[in-house]
């Protein structure tokens, strides 16, 4: 069964799309089969992957308020390899229209209960916001991954974060862990960003990503281009940043997998 993980922080601007894109695409470039889950209102994970958000045919909204069938949603040919549902300013009326329905917390993990099995990895881009659709993302997930730059105040939105999940758990969905945290846009000259990187692994230890993704020009054109960084410029020190992090989260589930298998 493919892992749902939800690539959510509460503070924006930390690179929960730039992570989302560039992670779907080099794990897809290793065979495995991705789905990524725009459910930003504002479509960029959706624009990264070379589909116009404009010109799309449906959207989350479909999925998530008319139960279009996953079949009729899904996009198949991106840049990145992988398969999309796309977002646009239409996911904005999801918020006010899942209000209304019935079990609503529940309509991504209904949605994805008959196609799981058919990828890997399943990545939602989660909004900036704890609202409906991260709610959503949090009850259909198998865990969350927390992209977050290293200074004063993330510590203070990762806090709020974990309060969140803690929360999340005991009410909508008793299995939701922590996938791991990601250091983003790293620089190692600043002595700040050195001090929080320690008091992360100090707290949290094995759930922080050996990988640090750093500072990097080249991720934060690519996206203008309709491409993943891998695929706008390969030998860029963000593109190999993303494959190394690819790498480092297949061994972390095949040792996952192997411990279940013992255990079982």
């Amino acid at each position: 069964m493919g892992k749902v993980i939800a690539v959510a922080n509460q503070k924006g601007g930390v690179g929960k799309t730039t992570t989302c894109v560039n992670l779907a695409a080099s794990l897809a470039a290793t065979q495995r089969k991705v789905l990524v889950i725009d459910l930003d209102p504002q479509g960029n994970a959706t624009m990264a992957s070379g589909v116009d958000k404009y010109q799309v045919d449906a959207t989350a909204y479909e999925l998530l308020v008319e139960e279009t069938p996953f079949n009729d949603v899904v996009i198949t040919d991106t840049t990145g390899g992988y398969h999309l549902i796309a977002a646009n300013g239409d996911v904005t009326a999801a918020e006010i229209k899942l209000m209304e329905v019935f079990a609503r917390e529940v309509r991504l993990r209904n949605a994805l209960e008959l196609v799981r099995d058919n990828y890997d990895f399943i990545f939602i881009d989660c909004p900036p916001a704890l609202n409906l659709l991260t709610i959503n993302a949090m009850t259909a997930a198998n865990s969350v991954l927390v992209p977050m730059q290293c200074e004063y105040f993330a510590l203070e939105g990762l806090t709020a974060l974990m309060d969140t999940i803690s929360k999340l758990t005991a009410v909508v969905n008793a299995d939701l862990k922590i996938e791991g945290l990601l250091r983003t846009m790293f620089d190692p000259r600043n002595r700040l960003a050195n001090e929080v990187s320690q008091q992360l692994k100090k707290h949290f230890g094995e759930k922080v990503y050996r990988t640090v993704i750093p500072r990097n020009v080249r991720l934060a054109e690519a996206p203008s281009h309709g491409r993943p960084a891998m695929y706008y410029d390969k030998y860029s020190s963000g593109a190999k940043a993303y494959l190394a992090l690819a790498g480092e989260m297949i061994r972390r589930d095949e040792m996952e997998r192997d411990a279940d298998t013992v255990n079982a």
